[in-house]
């Protein structure tokens, strides 16, 4: 973008969510010129994510541990194991929609309230899960991941996934609790990366990697990728 002369917006210091002892804080793109399409996709470039509208920053005084990190997935290779979970989940039908469906929440909910029943989600209702998920920023993908067996349908797993000017963003995904072993996590991952690849995409951004945290560290997983650190995407083959 030719003016990088933005309006933005820094939150008081609160306790981290994801590393004890530490306090966060968050740069915030205030200005009305970052609320479309094309300057979402900006701030994504500039190591910004968004939580419902709002497109953020860590800015913290002490410490840079969050570091925002995307696949290359045009030089992707999965791993053996990740080959493993392409295979072990193969059976599954994939199907994708533009749109947040109040069906998907009874899903949305039971994830919440099974495993996240310790965090800031809990307990989930309808508004909440509305404001997270939807967004007038850009265009959204919705990814669907169906069980068909004996003729019945059951919907157990949605990738919420924005599409960028030149990349997708894994926003958020939640499953059903009973399917948890089929590591559906990493299957939406993968199925996101071969979307990119299928919409010649050259990024799938995964939000931020904190190598101290055990929760948010698993997206330097998929290589090679970059992470933005110190201002600047820096590549990671290994």
């Amino acid at each position: 973008m030719n003016n990088t002369s933005f309006k933005l917006g820094v939150t008081q210091e609160f306790p981290c969510n994801y590393l004890p002892e530490q306090n966060e804080r968050l740069l915030i793109a205030v200005d009305e010129r970052l609320q479309n399409n094309k300057s979402y996709s900006w701030l994504m470039e500039q190591g910004f994510r968004r939580s419902g509208e709002q497109s953020y920053r860590p800015h913290c005084l002490q410490c840079n541990a969050c570091q925002s990190i995307r696949v290359l997935v045009n030089q992707f290779t999965p791993s053996k194991s990740q080959r493993r979970s392409k295979k072990r989940n193969s059976h599954f039908i994939i199907k994708e929609s533009n749109t947040l469906k109040d069906s998907y929440y009874p899903l949305y909910e039971n994830y919440i309230n099974t495993c996240h029943s310790d965090g800031s989600m809990f307990p989930a209702n309808i508004e909440q899960f509305r404001s997270f998920l939807s967004c007038q920023l850009t265009q959204q993908l919705f990814i669907e991941t169906w069980l068909i067996e004996d003729d019945l349908e059951q919907l157990i797993c949605v990738a919420v996934t924005d599409v960028l000017s030149n990349a997708l963003s894994a926003v958020y995904t939640f499953y059903h609790p009973e399917f948890k072993a089929h590591g559906l996590g990493v299957f939406s991952i993968l199925t996101q990366i071969e979307i990119c690849q299928q919409r010649a995409l050259p990024y799938l951004y995964l939000g931020y990697q904190i190598d101290e945290c055990q929760k948010m560290n698993y997206k330097n997983r998929y290589h090679p990728h970059e992470r933005f650190i110190n201002d600047r995407w820096q590549y990671n083959e290994n």
